[in-house]
């Protein structure tokens, strides 16, 4: 397996724990998304990915983009250590959380989004994180009540499951832009658990080559 990433990106992030967690290998291909005008935009890379993001998987001649069906590529692949419950109820509200985080709140904080707003839009630097916080803001709120009454030390009781892997990626983004997490104790308590675990450890932006 080939695996295309970037330190930062949080998609590329949620892929790395996974692959930690299951101990499956992959020849890294890091994809700089602010050099030379945004290496995802180069030909090569834009010829295996069109949507000229990161992460992109290459299989054998399976090429995947998107983090989620990268997840559930991995979990029929190498179903163990597993990173859904067997209980199909329980799956179905990891998975809704899951999307809480990628499609709900990820999607705008992210680099071309943020690029958008201080480039076309014109918007200052103070303007570009009032934007972040206010949006981060509503996801963790949402977040803090749905999982309050169910997280043990993760997302969902004790097992480390896809939400898990995608709220450490977040809150690390939140982080970033100042947000204060204090609001969020379960979200806070779930992330320095999760900091802990070999996997988190190994896949954390600052480990990777390409961090800088």
């Amino acid at each position: 397996m080939e695996f295309y990433s970037y330190w930062r990106s949080s998609a590329a992030y949620r892929v790395r724990i996974a692959l930690a967690f299951k101990g499956m290998a992959a020849d890294m291909q890091y994809v700089h998304l602010l050099k030379d005008g945004g290496q995802q935009r180069l030909s090569a890379y834009k010829s295996l990915n069109p949507s000229q993001l990161v992460p992109t998987l290459v299989d054998g001649d399976l090429t995947l983009n998107q983090s989620l069906a990268i997840l559930e590529y991995l979990e029929i692949k190498q179903p163990q250590p597993a990173l859904l419950p067997a209980d199909l109820q329980l799956a179905l509200k990891v998975r809704a959380v899951t999307l809480d985080i990628a499609c709900d709140i990820h999607p705008l904080n992210n680099l071309r989004v943020l690029q958008y707003l201080t480039g076309p839009l014109q918007l200052s630097e103070q303007q570009k994180l009032h934007w972040i916080q206010h949006w981060l803001q509503q996801g963790f709120q949402a977040l803090e009540l749905r999982l309050s009454h169910q997280a043990g030390n993760c997302c969902f009781g004790d097992m480390v499951t896809w939400a898990d892997l995608c709220l450490i990626p977040q809150i690390y983004n939140a982080l970033r832009f100042g947000l204060d997490m204090s609001p969020y104790p379960t979200l806070w308590r779930v992330y320095q658990y999760c900091q802990t675990l070999p996997a988190f450890i190994a896949a954390a932006p600052e480990q990777q080559p390409d961090a800088q």
